[in-house]
């Protein structure tokens, strides 16, 4: 049977050539998305092992013959490096506790001291040793928590985890078990990028100062005022905020500020504070500015440390040409990869649904069509709840918004009518919006088949990009820039032209374009990212940070050790 890894692979050659093992255990970089059908359902989360039955469920693969640590009863080096490996595993944001790190680099030590140990001792050091080491490959590569189980739907490759097992004793023979190891981590620019953030942010957490007391009250603070500062004010507080702007990067460490006067270069360095942080970048002093302000490096450390759980089971890199939407930082990016590496060909500004009540699902599929000048069908949900409603109180909306209704038979009805409004409530018909410019779904609508009939469209309500926080809709996604994006979309399909584009989004007839080459698109969500060499932290509006966070501290851990060299003895 083949061996499949969710990721590719790459080992230094360093003048070796891959064993079979590695060729078979390693896909194509990128799968090109299926053309013929829908993935089954049961395709579209598979279940990872629980993160303590990881290393039992390793070791235990096929019966394999157990993997050599020492030579003649001394440590290889590769028993150092895993152990290493497994101490430096919060580089990585993972946990060392959960792989007894603390513990055999204790073994180690004993064992290094005192010398050989017997057969038992020995062979009892090799197992725990291998446990701990494939449970960390496991986590690094697939992740501690399985994505379904927070309603996390995305079609994820299954992940034997015999293959871990063959890896790393292949990797043993190759003397290359820390270039598997980064090699299994996601290969994807941003994760790198985020462990150097949370470097970073450690290190700050360990020597700044600069959060040990509270910011004072802002001017006009008083009972259920939060007050605010605006530039050219005095504050007794423009001390300790150029402190902090100073520790987070956002102040030049040589600026000189003014004592109590809020006034440049402080109220630039507040507005890239603001810009970082997904706030008005106005420099005004506000509720939302003065709470971000208060979150301490370390609490952004387990931000950070979140976000890369979630990059180990996103499926990132899907196909040549790929569309994600990351929902708290309300962005598209449409992106090709080539031998460079990965290329944004177009970025903008996205609507999703409200937190409240209607939030935006996080899955990906392949979008397989355009509709252009499209009909917006009314879901039923809405209809019953809002728009029949407010069709009793204002009927001239009707015409003015270009409804009609659509009977059980099929056809078509555009008067407005008691009868009709009553057949919707029972499910006997449905309203729909003919194309126009009022159209809810604007001139074009990208279509995604999934189950919960979220696509992308435009909107007439373009006045909503300008805002920072864009969660409006009722789940669908709304674009800034369609025709660009439908330029990347149809790019390998030349005929269609800029102009026949424009055309057809106006003609006001409907029109369903089919793709020639399906294109994966990704809904995901991620509160921190590096852009421009800066961390970016946006606000967890689904709370599936939270979420995320309660399932990591009630997952099974993996109980301690009786004695530092687990049943190890001296000669």
């Amino acid at each position: 049977m083949p061996l499949i890894l969710s990721r590719r692979v790459r080992l230094p050659a360093a003048g070796l050539t891959l064993s079979w093992l590695l060729v078979l255990a390693m896909p194509p970089a990128i799968a090109q998305p299926d053309t013929a059908a829908e993935p089954p359902p049961e395709a579209l989360a598979a279940p990872a092992p629980d993160s303590a039955a990881a290393p039992a469920a390793s070791t235990a693969a096929g019966d394999a013959e157990p993997l050599s640590w020492f030579d003649d009863g001394r440590p290889r080096a590769e028993l150092r490096e895993a152990v290493d490996l497994l101490l430096a595993a919060p580089t990585q944001g993972l946990d060392a506790e959960d792989y007894d790190a603390a513990g055999l680099q204790q073994a180690l030590a004993h064992v290094e001291a005192v010398g050989p140990l017997n057969a038992a001792a020995q062979a009892a050091l090799e197992a725990r040793l291998t446990a701990a080491v494939l449970h960390y490959l496991h986590d690094l590569h697939i992740g501690r928590i399985d994505p379904a189980a927070l309603h996390q739907h995305f079609a994820l490759t299954p992940r034997p985890e015999e293959d871990l097992h063959l890896l790393l004793r292949e990797a043993l023979v190759r003397h290359q078990l820390p270039a598997v190891a980064a090699a299994l981590a996601p290969q994807v620019p941003a994760y790198g990028r985020l462990r150097v953030a949370l470097a970073d942010y450690r290190r700050l957490a360990a020597s700044s100062s600069a959060w040990q007391q509270p910011l004072p009250a802002l001017p006009g603070a008083g009972r259920n005022q939060p007050g605010k500062l605006v530039p050219g004010q005095t504050w007794s507080g423009v001390d300790r905020l150029a402190e902090r702007l100073r520790a987070l990067g956002d102040l030049d460490a040589a600026a000189t500020v003014a004592p109590l006067f809020y006034i440049e270069p402080l109220v630039g360095a507040m507005r890239r504070f603001q810009e970082r942080h997904g706030l008005p970048a106005d420099g005004v002093l506000g509720k939302a500015s003065i709470a971000a302000l208060g979150v301490t490096p370390s609490s952004r450390v387990h931000q950070i440390e979140l976000t890369l759980e979630r990059a180990r089971w996103t499926p990132l890199l899907q196909a040549q040409r790929m569309i994600v939407i990351n929902i708290p930082e309300f962005v598209l990016r449409a992106y090709e990869v080539g031998d460079g590496g990965v290329d944004v060909r177009e970025e903008m500004r996205v609507i999703v649904g409200k937190a409240l009540d209607t939030r935006t699902p996080l899955f990906d599929e392949a979008m397989r069509y355009i509709e252009f000048s499209p009909y917006w069908n009314v879901p039923p949900s809405i209809a019953k709840a809002e728009l029949v409603p407010k069709l009793r109180r204002q009927p001239g909306e009707w015409a003015r918004e270009g409804y009609e209704f659509v009977l059980a038979d099929g056809s078509v009805q555009t008067a407005l009518d008691k009868a009709g409004l009553d057949a919707v409530l029972r499910g006997g018909a449905r309203i729909r919006q003919r194309p126009g410019e009022r159209n809810a779904l604007g001139d074009i609508k990208f279509v995604f088949p999934n189950r919960d009939n979220i696509y992308l469209h435009h909107t007439p309500s373009v006045g909503l990009f300008a805002r920072e926080r864009r969660d409006f809709s009722h789940g669908c996604i709304r674009v800034e820039r369609p025709l660009a994006l439908a330029e990347f979309v149809l790019k390998n399909m030349p005929e269609w032209t800029e102009a026949r584009i424009s055309e057809a989004m106006t003609a006001g007839k409907s029109a369903t374009l089919k793709l020639d080459e399906p294109i994966p698109v990704l809904i995901a969500y991620g509160t921190a990212l590096v852009k421009q060499g800066r961390i970016h932290f946006f606000d967890d509006i689904y709370g599936h940070d939270r979420l995320l966070d309660e399932a990591l501290r009630q997952r099974p851990r993996r109980p301690a050790d009786a004695s530092p060299a687990s049943g190890a003895d001296t000669p």
